[in-house]
Formats: structure tokens, sequence, C-alpha cells
């Protein structure tokens, strides 16, 4: 069967979205490395946390929420943890859990960033569209993510995050 190769005008919008999808996770890094010594994955983690009731997650579901692996994941809260940033502790309705939890100087670390990291993705994506473009952007985002997530396993939680 012959594939279905791109057209002119399909393989334009792939390469950009390709050099999109290169450059915007290192613009992104590079200011949480800068401004606040975490990389954008560890800022995510933390941002997750910090919007879960009590601030506290299962590793497994925030793993799932973050699209980790648990043994990525684990190395990540290690590092966290190493500077005061979360807690590990057993989940008391579950002995064979792991509970992550943001302490207050994560949660600190949350609000203290948050600025800078919402400043970058506005001055890189959001103002570099129209509002008209922004609801065209999440209407193409979400196309996209019912084939990539379609049992919601990462997106689930989009319509209550917070920033970042």
């Amino acid at each position: 069967m012959e594939p279905r190769w791109l057209s002119e005008d399909e393989m334009a919008a792939w390469r950009r979205l390709v050099a999109v999808v290169e450059l915007l996770p290192g613009v992104l890094d590079g200011q949480l490395r800068r401004d606040a010594q975490l990389t954008h994955f560890d800022y995510h983690v933390l941002a997750v946390l910090s919007e879960a009731p009590h601030r506290v997650l299962r590793m497994t579901d925030l793993a799932a929420r973050t699209n980790a692996t648990l043994p990525r994941l684990s190395h990540v809260v290690r590092r966290l943890e190493e500077r005061g940033l979360v807690e590990r502790a057993p989940c008391p309705s579950d002995g064979r859990a792991t509970n992550a939890r943001l302490t207050e100087a994560g949660w600190a670390k949350v609000r203290e960033t948050a600025p800078g990291h919402v400043a970058t993705v506005r001055e890189h994506v959001v103002d570099a569209l129209t509002q008209e473009q922004v609801t065209q952007l999440a209407g193409i985002a979400d196309a996209l993510l019912r084939r990539l997530d379609p049992d919601g396993r990462l997106t689930g939680a989009l319509d209550r995050a917070g920033p970042g």
C-alpha cells in the first residue's frame, strides 16, 4: 500500500510544528535554569503538586500527570527532596504506595518562579499570537491531544490546571 505522502502545505505545517517542538523546550528550560535553578520538568512536577489537594499526590498519579516513568520521576523527586522542595512518605491509605508532598519551601519556590515562567510563555508564545490565533491554537492542540492521549491520562486535568 502506497503511503499517503504529505502535500506541500502539510509538509510546511509539519516542519514548522517540529521546529516549535524542538525550540520551545530549550527556551522554557533556559529561563527556569537561569532564574530558578530548575529544569522545566522540575517546575512541572512542582506545579502539578501545587495544584493537587493538600499539595500531595501518589507517585503513580504524579507520574501519569507529568507523563514520566516512575524511575525518571523518582530521580527528579529525589533531587527536589534534597533541596527541601518535596517530601516523600508512605501513603496512609495504602502502605505499598508512596506519596509526594510539596513542602512549604516548594510552595514558595512555585510562587516565586511562576511569574518569570509565565512571562517567558507570554513572550515566546501567547503574545506572538492574536486572540483568534490563541483560540485556534487551543483547538488545534485539543484535536492533536485526542489522538495522542485518547484516554486523557495526561490531559484529563488540563482544564483545571494553573499557569505553566
